[in-house]
Parts: C-alpha cells; structure tokens; sequence
C-alpha cells in the first residue's frame, strides 16, 4: 500500500492537469479542444476525497463505531491529443473487503468523437442515475438499497461506447463487460451489455432508463435488469428517482454496491426510491429520501425492506461538507431495531 501511494505522488510531480470523466468517480467536464491543449502531449491532474464518518445503530445494546467510508486518490489526464486515461485507488479497509489499497478504476478512453467516445479498461457499470453520480456528490452518505442490491457489481472490466456530455440534451453509453466485478477474473465467455441513456426534456427535467442483460456464473444462466429514473430541479427544490426490476440468476460473490452487505435474491426483485433535497440560506441542504426494496417478489413479507432518511447537508465550501443523517427502517412483518444515524465529513482536493 504504501509503495503504492508514494508512486502516485511521484507520478504527480512530473505532469500537469487535465479534464476527468463521468463514469469513474470524478464529475464529467468538457474537454479542451483549443491549440494550447493540442500542443501539449501528455497532462495529469491528481483528485481525491476522503469520508470519515461516525455510526450510531439504535439497537439493544447500542453498536457505533467510527470509520472511513471511502478514501480515494487518483489521478486523469491526456496522452496525445485524443486519449485520456484514468485510474483511481480505494485506500479505506471498509469498502470491498479486501482489507488494503485496491484497483477501483483504470480505464483508457479515445475521445476524437463527442458521439462515439470509447473507454477500455476498469470503470462503473452504466446503470442508474444514483450509481453514475460520483460518489462525493451523493446528496445521502448511502446510496439507495435498490441500487447498492441490484446494480452488482457496480465496478467491472469491459469496453463502453458513449456519446454526448452535461451540454447536451441527450446521453447514452452501452458496454460489453465481464459481470464479475473487480479484483477477480471472468468464469464464463459470455458479456454483458449494460446501458443507459438520459434525455433533458425540459431545462428543468430529465429523464432516463438502464438496461442489462447477462450472464453472471456460468454460459447458461441470464440474468434481466430493467431501470427507469427522472431528476427535477425546480429554482432551489430538487426532485429524483428511479424503478429497478431484476430477474433471473445473479453472482451471490460480488457483494453489494460501495460495502453494503449483499441480500439473498430471489427470482424476481424490484425497489424504487424518491428523494428531495432543497437549498437554503448559509449553504444548509435538508434532505428527505423514501425507499423499498423487496429481494424476491413471489414471496409476501420476508425480506421486503423501507426506510426513510431525513438529513441535512452543510457545505463549508466546495471542497468540505458535512452530512447527518436518520434512517428510519420499516420492517413489515417482523419488527427490529435498527435505525440508525450516520454523521460524514468529506474533503475533497
């Protein structure tokens, strides 16, 4: 690990800074197409975050603990004036149970084309709006559970072509990856294809859907995964959400998104969430998020999971934030105490 970080510094010192992308965990940026960026080969820029954060689970007895929930570094840049690359670290020992520094993303991508960009390489799976978003800029500390249960793996290695950016109406990227995950090689010789694609109605609205069709253990057994998702910001209110439907067979290894510990699926699986956020003076964000998710459709009851999340976000400024939040868990057959208050300071640089 710690050959690791001195390299990258290293690396640091010899370039300078560039643009980053959308389907790792830095925001999408335009990229730079006047004569002083064409006369320079080779760029860098370095970015990262970290999230510590503090626990507090309303159990008998009381369980809190304090811990990172992501520690990243990384670093994008250009090679040649129409490549780029990409390639990111997760340092903290809480996501991915692999207890040390590991390979999150690393991706090349040649961007000649705004319409028909293609990146190779290790990268988020094109699914979701919740999952696209970076993982900074998350409006509550988890994501949704739909999102975290059905949309895995969210990391994988595999070839994606995409078109457009924050400037156009409309977006799509489709890929062809392995459906393992990271850190672990292929079991079968079929891909799968995932895509996803938004369109802006409105300047206030746009709206999108996902799709995934695989084949997650072995040349045989598929596996089906729809999503649909709109995003509304009306002056300072704010508006998202998204339907996933699933079916079929899945790979209980890969885990859940960012940590979250994987639910047994059955069959058929579905979950959808809503959330509002809106921005008030001195940089408070009070946040309202409303969630299900039920792991196997054709049986009532066991399993089927809501929570409620009620917060609030402060943002010092654009690198510092603070979040505090209260899931309020609803079991409806059986009754367990698990609320739970999460309190995250993020820096970013």
């Amino acid at each position: 690990m710690k050959n690791k970080i001195i390299l990258l510094f290293v690396l640091v010192f010899f370039f300078q800074v560039n643009n980053v992308f959308s389907q790792g965990c830095e925001e999408e940026v335009a990229t730079s197409t006047s004569a002083s960026a064409e006369d320079k080969p080779v760029t860098m820029r370095m970015f990262g975050y970290i999230q510590s954060q503090y626990d507090y689970t309303f159990s008998d007895p009381a369980v809190n603990s304090f811990g990172f929930k992501r520690a990243r570094i990384g670093v994008t840049g250009k090679v040649l004036k129409d490549f780029s690359y990409y390639f990111m670290m997760e340092a903290s020992p809480f996501i991915g149970g692999v207890g040390s520094t590991y390979l999150m993303d690393a991706f090349v991508t040649y961007e000649k084309y705004n319409w028909a960009r293609v990146s190779v390489g290790s990268f988020k799976q094109p699914f979701s709006l919740e999952v696209a978003t970076p993982c900074f800029a998350l409006t509550t500390i988890d994501r949704s559970i739909v999102a975290d249960q059905l949309v895995s793996p969210q990391r994988d290695y595999g070839l994606m072509l995409l078109g457009g950016n924050k400037y156009t109406k409309f977006k799509y990227a489709v890929a062809l990856m392995n459906g393992r995950g990271l850190n672990v090689k292929d079991n079968n010789n079929k891909k799968d294809i995932v895509g996803r694609a938004t369109y802006k109605l409105f300047d206030f609205l746009s709206v999108g859907g996902s799709f995934r069709y695989g084949y997650p253990n072995n040349d045989t057994d598929t596996r089906t995964t729809f999503g649909g998702e709109f995003a509304a910001n009306i002056k300072k209110l704010s508006i998202q959400g998204e339907y996933i439907y699933d079916e079929g067979d899945y790979n209980r290894a890969a885990g859940g998104g960012c940590g979250a510990t994987p639910v047994e699926l059955g069959e058929k699986r579905d979950g959808a969430y809503i959330m509002l956020t809106y921005d008030l003076p001195n940089n408070f964000q009070p946040v309202f998020k409303y969630e299900y998710f039920d792991p196997n459709i054709d049986v009532k009851k066991i399993g089927y999971q809501e929570m409620m999340t009620i917060g609030v976000n402060y943002f010092f400024n654009d690198y510092i934030r603070l979040q505090v939040n209260y899931q309020a868990h609803i079991e409806t057959d059986i009754n367990i105490d698990n609320d739970m208050l999460l309190a995250q300071v993020q820096v970013r640089f």
